[in-house]
């Protein structure tokens, strides 16, 4: 019998006198979707071979070797990864111009389906979720730093129809896979300095928005979100597409809110913002990374503030309502290894928060805070670390300590012969 033969029982029993069935817990953990983020593999990059520079604040650091130079280099690294993942409902979320099979001379305004039909057939092959989000940076019609938003009509017309042709691909993976993709619209616009017209961007962004989602496009196949962002590289005076604006703009427009961890101030609780839309009816696309200071693309670790996103994604979450990607570029480590351990770190927070005996809020209602605060402490070294162990086990996965060596494994005959 080895250790956590013996341990997990003994956990369990802990589990139940709380009233939690950790089995019943491990069942519903795996039915949360996770949507990989395709990027952390390619830094961002993508495969349009076309020399555009890195732009619109995608900033990516770090030179560490195996970077996935093609679609088929980076479909193999993400399937490395799912391999050490547990979950029955994960999924990977492309950028566009992570595109392949693009056509001599092909722009993004006329992207389709068949410019990602080798991803379609690597997600139907592995029963995966797919989904995507325009791009609307690294590229010459970025100009001025201004996309949607760009006074000039014919710019902003290029970029609605490289919104619109993202629509209609997501849609495609949607009526194949049988799960809606989310497509999920982003833009870096925005001043480095303190505009004289703060209102004439934003409704030209309203209108470009309306013309990009102005196709009618079932739910069945398609969620579409729309993201803000505090400030950014270049554009840390004023950002077009703010908080305020998209929150207005989805409720308005019956959209996803794209929530992204590191596109808020760093005192700013996002965990908060949860209850605070779903409560209203509101339904959030939650970009899950670790902000540093002002830097948005820091690997998921657990933390304080994981911990707190998780126990309200938990008391929020109805299947319907949020979706969970994770969101960090970090070219300064392995690449696989930066996917699993974020994924898992999120996974675990979800866990923590799903044993969570109940009681709390009950001593919230009859006005016992003391209570509240000494049972919140007592929570803490419950073990649930056996619980995750029991989860990894019953997947056939290595447990935290080993998962690296597949990992080595894979970068010694793999990723360190690409140069």
């Amino acid at each position: 019998m080895t250790v956590l033969e013996k341990l997990y029982p003994l956990a369990q029993e802990v589990y139940a006198q709380y009233g939690v069935d950790t089995e019943a817990v491990l069942a519903k953990l795996a039915e949360i979707p996770l949507s990989l983020h395709a990027w952390q593999g390619d830094d961002v990059v993508g495969f349009e071979s076309t020399g555009h520079a890195l732009t619109g604040g995608c900033q990516v650091t770090g030179n560490y070797p195996g970077r996935a130079r093609t679609a088929d280099e980076l479909r193999a690294d993400l399937d490395q990864a799912l391999k050490l993942l547990p979950g029955k409902k994960l999924r990977v979320c492309l950028q566009a111009h992570e595109v392949d099979n693009l056509k001599p001379g092909q722009d993004r305004d006329t992207f389709t389906i068949e410019n990602f039909v080798n991803w379609l057939d690597w997600a139907a092959d592995r029963k995966l979720g797919l989904d995507i989000a325009p791009v609307y940076y690294s590229h010459p019609k970025l100009d001025m730093g201004l996309s949607l938003s760009h006074p000039d009509a014919a710019i902003r017309k290029f970029w609605i129809d490289h919104g619109k042709a993202c629509r209609r691909i997501a849609a495609a993976f949607g009526e194949r896979l049988g799960t809606p993709s989310v497509n999920n619209v982003w833009v870096p616009d925005g001043f480095k300095d303190i505009p004289a017209d703060r209102r004439a961007p934003r409704e030209r962004l309203l209108e470009s928005l309306d013309a990009t989602f102005a196709e009618q496009l079932s739910e069945q196949y398609i969620l579409d979100a729309v993201e803000s962002k505090l400030f950014g590289i270049g554009v840390e005076s004023y950002t077009t597409g703010s908080h305020d604006f998209y929150l207005t703009y989805a409720a308005k427009h019956n959209k996803l809110i794209c929530l992204d961890t590191g596109h808020f101030h760093p005192t700013e609780s996002i965990a908060d913002k949860l209850p605070a839309i779903c409560s209203q009816g509101g339904r959030i696309l939650l970009h899950i990374s670790r902000g540093v200071r002002w830097d948005s693309d820091h690997v998921t670790l657990l933390d304080d503030n994981l911990l707190d996103l998780a126990r309200e994604s938990v008391r929020n979450y109805n299947g319907k309502n949020i979706f969970f990607t994770l969101d960090y570029f970090d070219a300064s480590i392995n690449r696989i290894a930066a996917w699993v351990v974020g994924a898992r770190a999120w996974q675990k927070a979800l866990l923590i928060a799903l044993l969570e005996p109940q009681g709390l809020a009950q001593d919230e209602t009859q006005g016992d805070f003391t209570a509240r605060m000494a049972r919140r402490e007592a929570f803490k070294t419950l073990p649930w670390g056996t619980v995750w162990a029991q989860y990894c086990a019953q997947n056939n996965l290595p447990q935290d300590a080993e998962v690296l060596a597949p990992i080595r494994q894979y970068e010694k005959d793999t990723l360190l012969t690409r140069g």
